[in-house]
């Protein structure tokens, strides 16, 4: 049986005034199925990676912007404080029922406790105080063998005390999604000082921040201190309480009185400074 040849097709490129050939390119249907396949490939991943790595990303229709992520914080904070609020006319109507029943109402620390793992807790005041005598005698009996015991224990941040880090007026306030820190105006040449004992992870200059003093403390507490005219520490540093770190001026940041920009972070979250210390 005769062998069937493969058919070519040829592509010429030629000259329309006298003919002559300029390119001639011969190929199979398969050279040009392949090649074909090949070029829709290439173009599809230089599609993905202009969508993927670049900001073309952010003109398809429902991709989330700056805008909408800024948005999609403040929801979440205030889903929080919803929460927060429902979570209290509960408890405070538990209580209501529990007084027009001629029932002993929930203490504190029991409403505190009413909720754990989306499951209701015992509100029997018998059966509280028993689980919480019990609660207590385990813990009791844990701390006797715990060789830590003698180690400084982290305190919740609202029992700590805080160091005022320099004298002045706060001149832009706090607030945790726009402006998670605040700003102090305070004469040239005024000291800055550490908020809390801890030590120097970093120290430095940058342009939005000028010179700039980060301390981590205990209990996953962090303090920046931005815009200082000259930094009196370096990273690797122990400090105290009230320990001078650094120098505020006019120069810090162009113009005007010395201004320090302090932030104050707790576990990951930005907190705010004016709660606990005063100016």
């Amino acid at each position: 049986m005769p062998r069937q040849e493969t058919k070519k097709y040829s592509l010429t490129i030629s000259d329309s005034g006298d003919g002559r050939t300029i390119k001639s390119v011969k190929f199979t249907g398969t050279t040009a199925l392949v090649t074909g396949i090949t070029v829709l490939v290439v173009a599809a991943a230089l599609f993905f990676a202009l969508i993927a790595w670049t900001p073309l990303r952010t003109l398809i229709p429902g991709y989330p912007n700056a805008s909408t992520e800024r948005e999609a914080v403040q929801n979440v904070i205030k889903l929080d404080s919803l929460e927060r609020v429902i979570g209290r006319w509960e408890l405070y109507s538990e209580n209501l029922k529990r007084i027009v029943n001629g029932e002993e109402p929930l203490k504190v620390d029991s409403i505190l406790q009413s909720r754990v793992d989306g499951k209701t807790v015992e509100t029997d005041p018998a059966a509280a105080a028993k689980s919480d005598s019990i609660l207590k005698a385990e813990v009791t009996a844990e701390s006797k063998f715990d060789i830590r015991s003698n180690e400084k224990r982290s305190l919740p941040i609202e029992g700590m005390l805080f160091f005022t880090p320099i004298k002045g007026v706060v001149s832009k306030p706090f607030d945790k999604v726009m402006h998670p820190c605040i700003e102090i105006t305070a004469p040239d040449n005024s000291l800055v000082k550490s908020i809390l004992e801890g030590t120097v992870i970093s120290d430095g200059w940058s342009s939005e921040g000028g010179y700039t003093i980060h301390i981590q403390h205990a209990g996953d507490i962090v303090s920046i201190y931005r815009h200082n005219l000259k930094i009196l520490v370096r990273t690797g540093d122990k400090v105290n309480a009230g320990t001078p770190i650094g120098i505020v001026g006019k120069d810090g940041d162009g113009t005007g009185d010395g201004r320090l920009v302090l932030e104050l972070w707790n576990n990951g979250e930005a907190a705010d400074p004016a709660r606990f210390i005063n100016f």
